[in-house]
């Protein structure tokens, strides 16, 4: 088997609004995250997170995971703007679950926060973000989430 290498691409905090509770669905608990701005800093890219399209449509599932559904626009110190998507999850038991729902700083080794990003840049200093696969840990704050986000390479 080939081990899994990577590279820092970039660290990136989200500042959030309150959450908007959807409620009980067909497909679980819905919540709306909406995105208040945020930055993000890198090597090789750094910029602001716009707040005009950002949201995570978090999904509470049965076994009490959380599954994560984002759109971020980004854009870069130079003008650039990129679409950033993923998909995640975060999980814990009940206790921390509650803990991080009411707001309360939570160590992140308490819990599993885990993202697959993927880009869509059309300015060609940053095309190379189209064809790679991404990965991130995150830690959930009182009011924002901080993500460090690797290229696989």
């Amino acid at each position: 088997m080939i081990a899994l290498n990577s590279r820092s691409l970039f660290e990136m905090s989200i500042e959030l609004h309150p959450i908007l509770m959807l409620g009980a669905t067909p497909a679980g608990e819905r919540r709306i995250v909406p995105v208040s701005g945020g930055r993000f800093a890198g090597e090789r890219l750094s910029g602001e997170i716009l707040p005009q399209a950002g949201s995570d449509v978090l999904l509470i599932r049965a076994d009490g995971s959380a599954r994560q559904d984002v759109r971020l626009l980004l854009r870069t110190e130079d003008d650039a703007l990129i679409l950033m998507t993923y998909s995640g999850v975060r999980r814990s038991s009940p206790e921390v679950s509650a803990r991080l729902a009411r707001g309360e700083v939570v160590d992140p080794s308490e819990y599993y926060l885990r993202t697959a990003p993927f880009f869509e840049a059309s300015a060609p200093k940053y095309a190379w973000l189209n064809t790679i696969v991404a990965v991130a840990v995150g830690e959930r704050r009182r009011n924002d989430v901080t993500y460090q986000v690797f290229e696989i390479l």
